[in-house]
């Protein structure tokens, strides 16, 4: 344990000294996994860009790509397209503006099959707030999944309009798997939020181990309930894996040792406090002592100086002071 905790006073430090540089990495490693769907030379252009603009900037980017896409199929799946945007940034932006990453990260999670990650970590991390955008993400998420399904009949010339917007407006409002999943990121993130914020001991991994638990209960049932086709193994490893990112972002933003908690008790004219501290896990860095050792050349160099340059030493006990005052008057 000692071990981990000097890496990570270690890594606090660099990042404390290289933030800006180690920002922009993240930001271009995010945006190459968002845009990984799309040519390889344009992810990286798009990643470039991504890693100098700010989480705000990469939202409006990811949206106008996903728009670009459905003009690629129709003239009709990118005008849905927009104007679902348009509905869920309108909601996203009214309530939780500050809280991006969620809404970023959320496909990003699909893609890796860990999508209730994100809404442990929002839960850890922020609020229940943080659940509109993770919800938004979810969203954005299915719609494509729905135009990458239903793209040849979309594509088709002998397709109305009306059949178009209807298939994808069916593809949404039916799409039981969305459903249950905003279900379970409102409950588990809600959920992980409020033990989170207990005073007893270890709520972190408690929040951070129901919250896995609760997903798995709601998706397994979800699926039997309303007959939708849930793979309980990925689910549970989707669980899992995100238990394991829970604890270390518990360790990273938390780490408190409870084994040195403090419970103290004061009061003023209008309240009395009961106050229950715990200390943060800190190893002491060792302080580090430059002895200067001198070489002989510069020894060597040191006594030449002291021959060249010879101070008349005097005893002070053989020293006359009158016999020479008379000697420098004689001398005048």
């Amino acid at each position: 344990m000692t071990v981990l905790l000097e890496l990570k006073q270690k890594i606090k430090s660099f990042y404390s000294e290289h933030d800006v540089l180690l920002l922009s990495i993240l930001k271009f490693l995010l945006g190459f996994l968002l845009f990984q769907g799309i040519n390889i030379f344009v992810v990286l252009i798009l990643a470039i860009i991504c890693a100098v603009l700010p989480i705000n900037a990469m939202t409006v980017l990811a949206c106008v790509m996903i728009i670009t896409h459905c003009y690629a199929i129709s003239v009709e799946v990118a005008g849905f397209a927009g104007l679902l945007i348009l509905l869920l940034l309108m909601l996203f932006l009214r309530f939780t503006s500050q809280d991006n990453l969620a809404l970023v990260l959320t496909p990003v999670a699909f893609t890796f099959k860990i999508p209730v990650a994100v809404p442990i970590g929002s839960g850890l991390l922020r609020g229940p707030a943080c659940a509109i955008p993770a919800c938004c993400g979810v969203v954005l998420y299915s719609f494509m999944q729905v135009v990458q399904e239903k793209s040849a009949v979309l594509q088709g010339k002998e397709t109305e309009t009306i059949q178009k917007l209807q298939l994808l407006l069916d593809g949404l409002m039916k799409n039981r798997e969305m459903w249950i999943t905003i279900v379970a990121f409102i409950i588990v993130l809600t959920t992980v939020y409020l033990i989170s914020r207990c005073s007893f001991d270890y709520s972190w991994r408690v929040a951070n181990a129901s919250g896995a638990v609760i997903y798995i209960v709601i998706m397994v049932l979800g699926g039997m309930f309303l007959s939708v086709d849930v793979d309980i193994m990925g689910v549970i490893l989707a669980a899992v894996f995100s238990v394991l990112i829970g604890l270390v972002i518990e360790f990273a933003v938390l780490g408190v040792d409870y084994s040195r908690s403090e419970h103290t008790q004061f009061e003023d004219d209008e309240y009395v406090y009961y106050v229950k501290a715990v200390p943060k896990s800190i190893v002491a860095q060792k302080e580090k002592s430059i002895k200067k050792i001198s070489s002989e050349f510069e020894k060597k160099d040191a006594a030449e100086q002291k021959e060249a340059t010879p101070v008349e030493q005097v005893s002070e006990e053989n020293f006359d002071f009158e016999k020479q005052l008379e000697e420098s008057l004689k001398d005048l």
